[in-house]
């Protein structure tokens, strides 16, 4: 499952990001490591973008980055 699939009000645990090194870089730079506890706060109307709290902050992240963000 992706970030961009997982439900709200649910926690999740990052297992694997995809894509090159720049742009997993970028993601890992926001916080988002492998075994890092997500809480899906909300979802925008249309779906996108995602709020999630990550270290103690919230983030939004855009769907496309979610759908790189493999989660158990």
């Amino acid at each position: 499952m992706n970030l961009s699939e997982a439900k709200v009000g649910s926690t999740v645990t990052v297992t694997k990001i995809d894509g090159d090194s720049a742009y997993k870089r970028r993601i890992m730079d926001m916080g988002i490591t492998k075994g890092t506890s997500l809480y899906i706060r909300k979802v925008a109307p249309l779906g996108d973008p995602v709020e999630i709290t990550v270290r103690g902050y919230e983030l939004s992240v855009r769907k496309m980055d979610a759908q790189c963000v493999q989660v158990k």
